[in-house]
């Protein structure tokens, strides 16, 4: 089975380009999960073949959301946290809006796991979303998998907004405390790692230099200047069923690039 995960920072974008349809076929994934989709499904008008579309667009159009392509129909799809976790973890307040709102969370359940894709909120270049993210958001995340993995194992992606470790960008030492590298973000993916979920590319790539987004600017990308912000994380009872993990860094269209694990299940 294999999974990739790809924050498009605008689907339509990829689309207009002309990279969404070499990018599946080179690919072929069983099941894709995208982040920062900015649109719905009629926006896109991508018509796969093969594929079930299941979109989960925000309120606010053209803003984040997120989607699951699957060649296999999922038993179900559920659309946001569940609302005993919205209460439990009340982000209504949030200035910069509910994220409940956003479309940032997708899941599939399939017959021997559940699929998880993910856009994290952003915590902001002055530090203002840090508690959302410390508090609410990165706790009902990992609540809301915990609560899936009670009925079978969990493999979660997409965009966390972090990197977990020095390894995970090119330039941990100047970044350190700034919005993706501080120790509040480290920590709620660390939480991540301490309930059990494996970080799959680790269990193939040791040491830096594999990232998955990278700034417009200064060439950054082409000089591998990047950060390790995209994961696929999976239940400690996959960890064995793990094949493959890797990052895709020359595909194009985004500021990210997909990130891939293949289970034998």
């Amino acid at each position: 089975m294999k999974l990739i995960s790809w924050n498009v920072n605008g689907i339509r974008a990829v689309v207009r380009k002309e990279l969404w349809t070499p990018f599946l076929t080179a690919e072929n994934p069983d099941v894709l999960c995208l982040q920062e989709t900015k649109g719905t499904q009629a926006d896109a008008a991508l018509a796969p073949t093969g594929y079930h579309e299941y979109w989960n667009p925000a309120e606010k159009k053209g803003y984040s959301g997120t989607a699951v392509f699957s060649k296999t129909e999922p038993l179900q799809v559920l659309k946001g946290l569940p609302d005993y976790l919205k209460q439990k973890y009340d982000m209504s307040s949030d200035p910069y809006g509910d994220p409940n709102t956003e479309g940032r969370v997708t899941a599939a359940e399939y017959e021997k796991l559940w699929v998880v894709t993910v856009y994290t909120p952003n915590a902001k270049d002055d530090l203002s979303r840090i508690p959302l993210r410390q508090k609410l958001w990165d706790p009902a995340f990992l609540e809301y998998c915990q609560h899936l993995e009670k009925t079978k194992p969990v493999a979660f992606c997409g965009d966390f907004n972090v990197a977990h470790t020095e390894l995970d960008l090119a330039n941990p030492k100047p970044n350190r405390g700034k919005k993706g590298f501080t120790d509040e973000e480290r920590a709620g993916f660390q939480a991540f790692v301490d309930a059990g979920f494996i970080d799959t590319l680790r269990l193939f790539k040791e040491g830096n230099g594999h990232y998955t987004w990278w700034s417009n600017f200064g060439g950054a990308r082409q000089r591998n200047v990047g950060w390790r912000i995209d994961y696929w994380m999976v239940s400690a009872s996959l960890k064995d069923k793990v094949e493959t993990a890797d990052i895709h860094p020359l595909v194009m269209g985004s500021d990210h690039c997909p990130v891939s694990v293949t289970l034998k299940l």
